[in-house]
């Protein structure tokens, strides 16, 4: 064998194991659901209504050096909507809107987080009833640090969002699919408060 080829190999090992060695393996945060808040608003007329989704689970595997070793995922269970009114919140998980009996969850599934002037992005597919759709959810790390009560357990707090049109994903159907009552954008806000063990 060429003594050059096998030392360009050798040379060539080195680097790739060095790389390896390098690594820096993204966290896997705890999601305190006490204090985070998966939230939407819409307007009903021309007056913002509020509402939120109190069951879900999510992944979140963060860190700011290793983006490309970092991913979101979330699954929120629709039936958990609240608006502050029972008629409201059993009329969106009808057919005419949520429908579900048919469509029990949503889900947001990242495939690339990159860094922005104005802090992250996470790219990703985005399934409400059964349209799935790519989105960009813009977001910002509110803090990270040593967690002041429990030793050797490190926090973090984000805080993202986007907007998106309901129709787009088929919630509003029939006569529901107008925008005259019921408002066609969708702001949702997402808070996150994430714990692990160093």
């Amino acid at each position: 064998m060429n003594k050059t080829f096998l030392r360009f190999t050798q040379i060539a090992l080195v680097a790739i194991l060095f790389s390896f060695a390098l690594k820096i393996d993204a966290p896997t945060w705890n999601i305190d659901t006490n204090h985070s808040k998966i939230s939407f608003e819409i307007n009903h007329f021309f007056t913002p209504i509020e509402g939120f989704f109190n069951d879900y689970k999510g992944e979140l595997i963060f860190d700011e050096a290793d983006l490309a070793g970092s991913l979101v995922n979330f699954t929120v269970q629709v039936a958990s909507v609240k608006t502050d009114s029972e008629k409201r919140d059993k009329h969106l998980q009808s057919s005419d809107f949520f429908d579900v009996a048919k469509f029990p969850e949503m889900k947001f599934s990242s495939s690339e987080i990159t860094k922005t002037d104005e802090g992250f992005v996470a790219k990703g597919n985005l399934s409400i009833r059964d349209v799935t759709k790519m989105v960009e959810v813009p977001f910002k790390v509110l803090g990270r640090g040593d967690h002041p009560m429990k030793k050797g357990v490190d926090i973090i707090a984000i805080r993202g969002g986007l907007t998106i049109n309901r129709n787009d994903y088929g919630v509003g159907t029939g006569s529901w699919a107008a925008t005259a009552v019921v408002g066609e954008e969708v702001l949702i806000k997402i808070t996150v408060e994430g714990n692990r063990k160093k």
